[in-house]
């Protein structure tokens, strides 16, 4: 059975960095891609960032990008997004997700509020 935990959400400064991480099991996440998404108040959860099953060729959205860096540990099974110069717009609740035999699955989500 496919479970994701995600961690490391909190309360941060504008400007300033926060790491989150996904805790995966019943998945090896080198053999599948894996996605960051959020949820900010008021609005429909979208699309962060992806990262290949390979490792390859990842995805950031427009607002991300070059702020966020998404990376796994295959030793640990464990999803990250490194966030930087984080900004108001990006206070939301982070959520990671992955497909599998055509069954996506969630974690719960950790909040991230940047304050001014």
């Amino acid at each position: 059975q496919v479970q994701l935990v995600e961690s490391g959400g909190g309360l941060v400064q504008a400007g300033g960095s926060l790491r989150l991480s996904c805790a995966a099991s019943g998945i090896v996440l080198s053999d599948n891609g894996i996605s960051w998404y959020r949820q900010r108040p008021g609005n429909q959860r979208e699309l962060v960032a992806t990262i290949s099953s390979g490792g390859m060729t990842n995805y950031y959205a427009d607002s991300v990008k070059g702020r966020f860096t998404i990376s796994r540990d295959n030793a640990k099974n464990t999803l990250y997004l490194q966030m930087n110069n984080l900004k108001v717009e990006d206070t939301a609740v982070y959520y990671c997700t992955v497909l599998k035999n055509f069954m996506r699955t969630w974690g719960k989500g950790t909040l991230v509020t940047v304050s001014s």
